[in-house]
């Protein structure tokens, strides 16, 4: 054609044995049919063998390419390139969740995932959680191996291909996050090259905020230290180990030129003049560090790694005492009546537990004081149309709180069935974010390890907990016999509220006790509710 380009040697012998090829097919009996073949190989200058690979392997085509003009216009489809991901990133598996770690993977690479299969374990900052499948395809690539921690939200964790396709041949990307973010609008306002401003001398050198401040503390130069962290950033661990080796060389060099070695803000040279330096200052600028396999130094410690749970538990717990302004009240409650009804049902096979009758008296006192049942949002209180308790149950974790949904509508029986249930799920790690996610109400007993009395702090945006402890035994005046009064055993156990001041004062803590109370010492009461 008057289109084509001039032939090579190798060329015209590749164009004969691809039409010999083809016309073996019956695809190249006419005229065009050649002409095209001659201006592929023309334009592709592929080997024999090389092209006949490409042209008959499953899976490429040769099509066009839009931007081209001519008869280089030819390119390999996706085939070349790898099978397109379907992209699973981490998920938000409860509201205050920010990072996870990936406990287990329930699928294996190149098994059949379905919409709703159950695909790995994330443990969150509530629990460990199973993450269920959006999608339909086959799991290609696990991107987060088990064990993985602090795992950001969004961040790439594996990728899925549609059922067919090569699942070995899925293409890798390069971008591990999720593309609906907002840092792009940020870097405007351009922090990183603030700092880097500060410090002349010292473009390029990415630093964590634990090791910029212990090199402006002691006046450091970071262009000498290796740096360990993730994409090159100086982690704190990298200064302390330049700190280590300062000391030394100081000693070395202290005699011969002290006043140039020496920054300005440092407050080593007062102490240069004294000739026993040590004595005056034992102390080390740093802490020793612990040697595995050696008695362990003086003033030497341990870092323990905190858990997702731990460091929401502490975050929780913080932002509580200091925001909530927390009031408190309590009382004695005779368990009398309890502990005789409590046997009474045992003769019957019911087992039910003293904590399962604070439990019901709670929700009983909530339903004849719904002023109480309430919330904080942060503008105004909320009160709750449904009794739902929260339980504390101590994990290996942390501190974790199921709910009993409903409580007031519950017998003592279903209580206890469902109490004991919610625990176990809790202790194992197995509570599903419904579980615990919510409450008006919570209940904290400290009574099983003899704890006598303590006030819990209040878990936002409840506005109460009931601090429970053990029961304990107690003289005292019988007091339906005046004329001959008696000494009589009580069994009592002191209760303490954690009241939030802005929805509960002090007047309707002490009403919410004494019907408490009440009702926990007539247990008879419960069959009204």
């Amino acid at each position: 054609g008057g289109g084509a380009s001039p032939l090579h040697e190798d060329d015209s012998g590749a164009c004969m044995i691809i039409i010999n090829n083809i016309s073996l097919l019956g695809q190249a009996e006419s005229g065009a049919d050649r002409r095209w073949v001659w201006k592929m190989a023309a334009s592709l200058r592929l080997g024999y063998q090389g092209f006949l690979r490409s042209l008959f392997a499953p899976g490429l085509h040769l099509v066009p390419r839009t931007s081209a003009v001519g008869p280089r216009s030819f390119h390999a489809s996706e085939g070349l390139h790898g099978v397109p991901p379907v992209k699973v990133f981490m998920p938000a598996l409860s509201p205050t969740m920010e990072e996870g770690n990936v406990v287990k993977w329930l699928k294996k690479e190149g098994e059949m995932v379905n919409v709703g299969d159950a695909l790995c374990e994330i443990e969150t900052d509530k629990a460990v959680v199973t993450m269920e499948s959006s999608d339909d395809g086959v799991l290609a690539k696990i991107m987060m191996e088990e064990g993985s921690r602090n795992v950001r939200l969004g961040t790439l964790i594996a990728l899925l291909v549609e059922e067919g396709q090569e699942w070995k041949q899925v293409d890798i990307p390069n971008d591990t996050t999720a593309p609906l973010q907002s840092p792009p609008p940020a870097a405007p306002l351009v922090p990183a090259p603030r700092k880097a401003e500060h410090q002349p001398g010292k473009r390029g050198i990415r630093l964590s905020p634990a090791a910029r401040h212990i090199l402006e503390t002691h006046g450091l130069d970071p262009s000498g230290i290796v740096s360990t962290g993730p994409r090159g950033i100086v982690t704190k661990e990298d200064v302390l180990r330049l700190l280590e080796q300062k000391p030394v060389k100081k000693a070395a060099e202290k005699r011969p030129a002290d006043p140039p070695s020496l920054p300005q803000p440092v407050a080593v040279p007062s102490a240069l003049p004294t000739a026993s330096a040590p004595a005056a200052y034992p102390r080390p600028l740093t802490p020793p560090i612990s040697v595995p396999g050696q008695p362990a130094a003086q003033s030497t410690f341990s870092e323990i790694p905190a858990s997702n749970v731990r460091r929401v538990i502490a975050k929780r717990l913080t932002e509580s005492k200091t925001t909530v302004p927390h009031a408190y009240a309590a009382t004695d409650c005779d368990l009398g009546a309890v502990l005789k009804l409590r046997e009474e049902l045992a003769k019957d096979n019911i087992k039910v537990s003293v904590n399962d009758f604070i439990i019901k008296a709670t929700a009983v006192t909530l339903k004849q004081m719904p002023e109480v049942n309430v919330t904080w949002d942060g503008e105004g209180a909320r009160q709750l149309h449904t009794i739902d308790i929260s339980i504390a149950v101590a994990t290996d974790r942390g501190l974790i709180t199921p709910i009993l949904r409903d409580a007031a509508a519950k017998g003592l029986q279903e209580i206890a069935a469902l109490a004991k249930a919610l625990a176990k799920k809790a202790r194992d790690g197995k509570l599903l974010p419904e579980e615990y996610q919510g409450g008006s109400f919570s209940i904290s007993n400290l009574g099983m390890f003899g704890i006598n009395a303590f006030s819990a702090v209040i878990n936002p945006p409840q506005a109460c907990i009931l601090a429970v402890g053990q029961s304990r035994s107690e003289l005292r005046l019988a007091e339906d016999n005046e004329e001959d009064p008696k000494l009589q055993q009580h069994q009592l156990m002191q209760v303490t509220l954690s009241s939030d001041g802005r929805v509960v004062d002090d007047e309707l803590a002490s009403k919410f006790l004494e019907n408490f109370k009440a009702n926990l010492e007539n247990p008879a009461r419960f069959s009204l509710h």
